[in-house]
């Protein structure tokens, strides 16, 4: 039964909100998956505060289009029953759920590309991303990075306080 304009119109504005409010979308073509595979990447998705959605191939070509005039790689992608994850939170955190899901179904679910700051990226780009530690450690390492030297001078400083007073206490130790 074909889809009625409106449907297809208030489709259209609901895919666009999605891809204006994420960080990045990630397109997958899922044949052959049963619902209880969807709702586990799902499930799965929600903890990187990510959702997957099954579109309407010609709805998100034209969602796309108004979006961002310049994504036309994500366009491309959108052959065969695909569906997008829209990640909300941490593209990492998200590529690397969807990786793994596919690896878990390497013959039913495979992932075709994706979007991320306005530019299309590959499945091995996502892939270089999903390898990537996640936000919080890497803000944890440049943090670690910035206090490394005060450290070093700290305990260089220590030391020479440290040895004045074992001097001083070896003297007391000599004398008494």
């Amino acid at each position: 039964m074909p889809m009625s304009k409106a449907r297809k119109a208030t489709l259209k504005t609901d895919l666009a909100g999605r891809f204006q409010k994420a960080n990045a979308a990630i397109v997958a073509e899922y044949r052959g998956l049963t619902v209880a595979d969807l709702t586990q990447l799902r499930v799965k998705l929600r903890e990187s505060n990510s959702e997957f959605k099954i579109v309407k191939n010609r709805v998100a070509k034209v969602a796309i289009r108004e979006d961002s005039p310049t994504s036309s790689d994500l366009s491309a992608n959108l052959k065969g029953p695909v569906g997008v994850v829209f990640v909300y939170g941490d593209p990492a955190a998200a590529a690397k759920s969807v990786l793994e899901f596919a690896k878990e179904k390497p013959e039913l679910f495979k992932v075709t590309g994706g979007l991320m700051d306005g530019k299309g990226v590959s499945a091995a780009q996502l892939k270089v991303i999903a390898d990537l530690p996640s936000r919080d450690v890497l803000m944890a390492q440049i943090v670690g990075s910035l206090v490394a030297p005060h450290r070093g001078l700290v305990t260089v400083m220590a030391g020479v306080t440290r040895q004045l007073v074992q001097v001083i206490n070896a003297i007391k130790e000599k004398k008494v």
